[in-house]
């Protein structure tokens, strides 16, 4: 259980929550969300214990398992021991009997003594299995056993967020703090995660932009909004259908008592000075209640960008085919022999683990790589309008501001008109000035769709377009994409938007690529790369 009281924090005059009072009750699992900028990770760290609140306290029971963010302070230790660096009793017990069973010979009765001591606290925290959890946990997350025993600097960026994971979920620690969890995951060890999740029994609270995620995970939300916490029973998807639906009530109240206090005031100043004073004091009190009950508006810090993509003209019905096509990459066979054949109006999602070679498949698509052997043959009027997965590849971090080069691709709009594309984006007042290399990777991401708009193109290929957004952005653009008349080829381990949007599912795959059906893909009936998870003991 943990229990916050009277937390306050903000940033200058920006206040993020103020005097919330939350419990994490155990056996519930709490997705926290907001937007962008909301506070999340700041209230995360608050819980974690790595930031002071400015008011208020926090308290737990039981050890807090915590998602680290900082993968570099463990590249000299061997992987299998940074998961089990989770547990700090047990690590330190194991640590201090290694030390004292190199002296050997040399042992005193005191060092006998103290090992049986430790002996008790490996046993007490289940350090006899400590090694087959460690390495089943690393096995669900996609790192392989020839691994294990190896340094963590040996594994990218991604890999290494996967082993900090696994140690936040070693030793069953009785809360999990886990922020962003789902980041460098494939859908398949997004999967495990969930299977894992869902079996465990302490008071989980996580952060993630996965909506698919949080609904399959979630008992409850605990939503920042009004500069404090409200908690929704239910997954995300009932929590915006609840917090929409107290919030029109609550307009609807308003207007009720904000017409009846009309009414009352006219009749005052109509009465005052006349024979009817008793009705007029009487209206007064009336009028007094009617204002303290009035229900408090405070304006919510949720904002949905506007996303449409419209094309200029149509493609022909024959917009792509692929013949023959081969190609490897750093010594990986990508693809060989593939074929595929794309009618106008095709949604195509392509998916598969990590590392797999969608990004490759993709920039080959799009012309900047060349297969080795066959065809990519784009027909009639195609228009490509691409979002790379590096953003660094198409907005350069320089001094030209995020108007300026936006203003590069346009043709068709006035200063006004692209005013007014940046603030549907949620750019506001003199945000589009700011230089492309102070923004966030929010914006940056906002800005490159905002391109793809002023572009109109007829085919969109799309590299891990929701990587940085914010629930809210997500869900617009996946509305966007499911509307768009034109083509589409995209990367994404959002399932949402691969079950919203695609037409089509291609899957990459060790074995090659196969066609599934959206119905298919959201069964489940795609080729799984992870280890089949079993339920734990706890």
């Amino acid at each position: 259980m943990l229990t916050v009281n009277d937390v306050s924090m903000n940033f200058g005059t920006k206040v993020l929550f103020d005097n919330v009072n939350v419990t994490f009750n155990d056996g519930e699992r709490y997705g926290l969300t907001g937007p962008n900028g909301a506070g999340k990770s700041t209230f995360m760290k608050i819980l974690a214990g790595e930031l002071e609140a400015l008011g208020g306290h926090v308290s737990h029971s039981g050890r807090l398992g915590v998602l680290k963010q900082d993968h570099s302070i463990y590249n000299d230790h061997k992987i299998i021991d940074v998961v089990m660096m989770g547990n700090p009793a047990l690590w330190a017990a194991l640590h201090e009997k290694e030390q004292l069973l190199e002296k050997g010979d040399d042992l005193t009765d005191e060092d006998g003594m103290r090992l049986g001591e430790l002996e008790g606290v490996i046993a007490e925290e289940d350090g006899y299995t400590a090694d087959a959890e460690a390495t089943e946990l690393l096995e669900g997350l996609g790192i392989p056993s020839e691994h294990h025993q190896q340094k963590l600097d040996i594994l990218q960026g991604g890999d290494r967020v996967r082993v900090l994971l696994a140690q936040a979920l070693f030793g069953n620690p009785e809360t999990l703090l886990l922020d962003e969890p789902t980041n460098s995951l494939d859908i398949a060890s997004i999967r495990w995660l969930e299977s894992f999740l869902l079996t465990y029994g302490g008071a989980l609270v996580v952060i993630s932009h996965d909506r698919h995620f949080l609904n399959e995970v979630c008992t409850k939300i605990a939503d920042i909004d009004y500069e404090t916490i409200i908690v929704y029973n239910g997954n995300y998807d009932d929590m915006v259908g609840a917090k929409a639906e107290a919030r029109t009530s609550l307009e609807l109240a308003n207007a009720a008592r904000e017409k009846k206090i009309g009414d009352l005031q006219e009749f005052v100043q109509r009465f005052r000075a006349g024979s009817r004073a008793s009705q007029v004091k009487s209206r007064e009190k009336q009028l007094e209640r009617e204002r303290t009950a009035l229900g408090d508006l405070k304006r919510s810090n949720i904002q949905r960008p506007f996303i449409r993509f419209d094309q200029a003209r149509p493609s022909g019905k024959n917009v792509l085919s692929v013949v023959n096509l081969c190609k490897e990459f750093d010594g990986k066979v990508i693809c060989r022999d593939f074929n595929l054949s794309v009618p106008r109006g095709s949604k195509i999602a392509l998916v598969g683990p990590n590392g797999i070679g969608k990004t490759t498949m993709l920039r080959m698509l799009e012309g900047q790589l060349k297969p080795d052997q066959g065809e990519v043959e784009w027909g009639y009027e195609a228009r490509i309008g691409y979002m790379p997965q590096e953003h660094s590849e198409m907005i350069e971090k320089s001094d030209q501001t995020a108007r300026d080069w936006l203003w590069s691709f346009n043709n068709k709009v006035d200063e006004e008109g692209l005013r007014a594309l940046f603030g549907r984006l949620l750019f506001r007042k003199d945000e589009p000035l700011k230089p492309t290399k102070v923004l966030s990777g929010g914006e940056t991401v906002r800005l490159l769709i905002a391109r793809l708009m002023l572009l109109e193109p007829n085919v969109l290929l799309l590299d891990e377009p929701t990587n940085h957004l914010d629930l809210e952005a997500i869900r617009s653009l996946t509305e966007a994409l499911e509307r768009y008349e034109g083509s589409c080829v995209f990367v994404t381990h959002d399932r949402q938007m691969v079950s919203q949007v695609a037409t089509r599912v291609l899957e990459m795959s060790e074995s090659g690529i196969r066609e599934l059906t959206p119905d298919e893909f959201s069964e489940g009936q795609f080729l799984l790369t992870r280890k089949t998870y079993e339920k734990p003991s706890w």
